[in-house]
């Protein structure tokens, strides 16, 4: 199956309910081991330069969702710290937020966290937020859902940004790498979970079925974000997106 590149099949890439499976409460201990083992540690650059974005845009309080483990929000602190600015990192995993808080232990005065479902957040108030950041967290959530909470906890003028699965855009260089996906993840996933198969069963669904870069793009603007940009990265196996909630 090819990456879907429309707007209208904005669902659940990965075709995963955390009301039904824990998986990533069961694999939390192990996350980070598991994206370097999946990504050969390309993932780190991922979330430097994504760390960097978020940090250099204009915003007094950042909402993450689908913050996992903290490993992001550890390397926007340093770029903000001193300045004044608010992190509420959440996730909808206790097991994942009991790492955050460990992680983040020195960090208390300018780190909040919380447990939040992405898709549906009724304790954060509308237009309440600067900036709101997810991180490869949109293709195991319905993101049509989790964009519309998005933009309703944004402030006018608010700045959101998206690490996501993206497309190589010369198609077979692109099938290569889901072929490569397809046979490896499976594997790997088995050997590295003791046979957990939902560990990479999500994973490999979302970074197959989600959107190209273009198709995300065109899902932001028909949510209703200006100046929705996006940022190829290891050839577009993932891509940065830049969006902004109108003033008026």
């Amino acid at each position: 199956m090819q990456q879907r590149d429309t707007e209208l099949a904005a669902g659940n890439a990965a075709e995963f309910a955390w009301q039904r499976d824990d998986v990533f409460g069961r694999i939390a201990g192990r996350y980070d081991w598991l994206c370097d083992l999946f990504s050969l540690g390309i993932h780190r650059a991922w979330k430097r330069r994504v760390a960097r974005v978020i940090a250099q845009e204009p915003w007094a309080v950042l909402l993450d969702g689908a913050t996992g483990t903290g490993d992001i929000m550890l390397r926007v602190l340093p770029g903000v710290l001193g300045q004044g600015r608010t992190i509420i990192a959440s996730d909808i995993s206790p097991k994942m937020l009991a790492i955050v808080e460990r992680r983040l232990a020195g960090h208390r005065g300018a780190v909040e966290l919380r447990q939040l479902d992405a898709e549906r957040m009724p304790s954060v108030p509308s237009d309440s937020v600067d900036a709101y950041s997810i991180s490869l967290g949109l293709k195991i959530c319905d993101r049509s859902r989790a964009m519309q909470e998005a933009w309703r906890v944004l402030r006018p003028g608010g700045r959101l940004i998206v690490l996501e699965a993206s497309n190589i855009p010369w198609a077979p260089l692109h099938r290569a790498y889901l072929l490569y996906m397809s046979v490896c993840m499976p594997l790997l996933g088995w050997l590295a979970t003791g046979g957990d198969a939902s560990a990479y069963r999500y994973l490999l669904h979302g970074i197959r079925d989600f959107p190209t870069a273009e198709g995300l793009a065109r899902e932001l603007g028909t949510q209703g974000f200006e100046d929705v940009a996006f940022e190829r990265l290891s050839l577009g196996i993932v891509a940065i997106h830049k969006a902004r909630k109108p003033v008026a």
